[in-house]
């Protein structure tokens, strides 16, 4: 297959494109400077620019493009940037396959948990109702962008969980600190947290460019685990203590609406439509992915 890349440079982007290649497919990333190679087209989102032929003869679209959620303080210009950064490129993207004869049969358009607001203990699926705040306006207006697609495009917006890497992604400030044994839980730790290891989003959405599924997907482990059972799995794997707690008046205080939205709503996600078209997690359970991340194994 031939697939255009939207977000090719960051975290997610780089690990999937690798994962594309090593599965014999073609990838094409667009990039916002000059072209390094035959590899790359330029395209400027934040003007809506990209000529359409970039996309001419592309079997997928995969679009990872946006601005960190929680690498800046959430002041006015930054969430309008948050928002800008989505929906955006992702207007750009269905606007360029509208100019086509033939546009992409597939749309793979990132979202994310944050879709369900802050959900406590309830069981989240892919038809529960959106919730409320920053995060859920903007996944519900990244997903109306990508539906905006042409007719015959099956559009697939997996709402990805928290990421867990052995480097950068949601764990990027917490890791040092648990290597270092001066980390631990967040606010109470009873919030429940959709965690995914990287190679198992990188492989989820392999699986979904040809999956006979649209609309949205939740991308998380099929163990569901709070933000406690999580950190001392991950100081077990490390061989480190894991009890030093940031209590939640002190995130609120340093971080205001980042901490209330990113790090204390609790999301019980179920990723329903991957497990009954028979996805296969690398990482399934908090022990496996726990060992990934340490790099004991995998």
């Amino acid at each position: 297959m031939r697939i255009v890349i939207a977000g090719a440079s960051g975290l997610l982007g780089t690990h999937m494109s690798h994962t594309f290649r090593d599965a014999g497919h073609d990838v094409v990333r667009l990039v916002r400077g000059k072209p390094a190679g035959p590899a790359e087209i330029e395209w400027d989102p934040a003007a809506g620019r990209l000529d359409a032929t970039a996309l001419q003869g592309a079997d997928a679209v995969v679009n990872l493009s946006g601005a960190g959620i929680g690498d800046w303080p959430w002041t006015r210009t930054r969430v309008a940037e948050l928002f800008n950064s989505r929906i955006g490129p992702t207007r750009t993207l269905a606007a360029a396959m509208h100019r086509l004869d033939s546009p992409p049969p597939v749309f793979l358009s990132q979202s994310g948990s944050g879709y369900y607001g802050d959900g406590g203990s309830t069981v989240l699926r892919e038809t529960s109702p959106p919730g409320t705040g920053t995060l859920a306006r903007i996944c519900r207006e990244w997903e109306a962008a990508a539906a905006s697609a042409p007719d015959g495009v099956r559009v697939v917006t997996p709402r990805t969980g928290v990421v867990l890497s052995r480097s950068g992604g949601a764990l990027g400030r917490l890791m040092p600190l648990l290597r270092a044994g001066v980390g631990g839980p967040l606010g109470n730790g009873r919030q429940y947290w959709p965690w995914v290891t990287l190679p198992d989003v990188s492989a989820a959405f392999l699986f979904l460019l040809t999956a006979p599924v649209s609309g949205p997907v939740n991308l998380c482990a099929p163990e569901q685990a709070d933000v406690n059972t999580l950190v001392r799995a991950l100081g077990r794997a490390l061989h480190r203590p894991a009890a030093l707690r940031v209590p939640a008046p002190v995130l609120r205080l340093l971080m205001r609406d980042l901490a209330e939205e990113l790090l204390l709503a609790s999301q019980r996600m179920e990723p329903g439509v991957l497990a009954r078209q028979g996805f296969q997690w690398e990482h399934p359970d908090v022990e496996s992915a726990a060992a990934w991340v340490a790099n004991r194994k995998g």
